[in-house]
């Protein structure tokens, strides 16, 4: 499943349903840059996670609502409730221990 850029007016929709791992990034923030190939390689080996991305410049309502102050903040829904939630860099293995918490 492709990652997908979500907007404030979709992202309700986006993650109503399954396991979706949510990324609040922004264009000008390098740890944001270094996550993303990890997330690609996520998505490409888990494939009943969902993964959607956020630009909390475009996107500030969202970012808003939960409680997002720094970046990347990643956090986890299931069926449209939050169910976990890590701030900053992580490697690889330890996002894989988050999610499969939740799959």
């Amino acid at each position: 499943m492709a990652i997908v850029n979500v907007t404030d007016a979709s992202f309700d929709r986006e993650i109503e349903k399954g396991t979706v791992l949510v990324d609040f990034w922004a264009t000008w923030c390098p740890p944001c840059k270094l996550i993303a190939p990890i997330l690609d390689e996520l998505d490409q080996e888990m494939p009943d996670l969902k993964i959607v991305k956020v630009d909390v410049d475009d996107n500030p309502e969202t970012a808003s609502r939960f409680g997002v102050m720094s970046i990347p903040t990643l956090i986890v829904f299931k069926n449209g409730e939050a169910v976990d939630k890590v701030v900053g860099f992580r490697p690889k293995e330890a996002l894989k221990g988050l999610l499969s918490k939740q799959m």
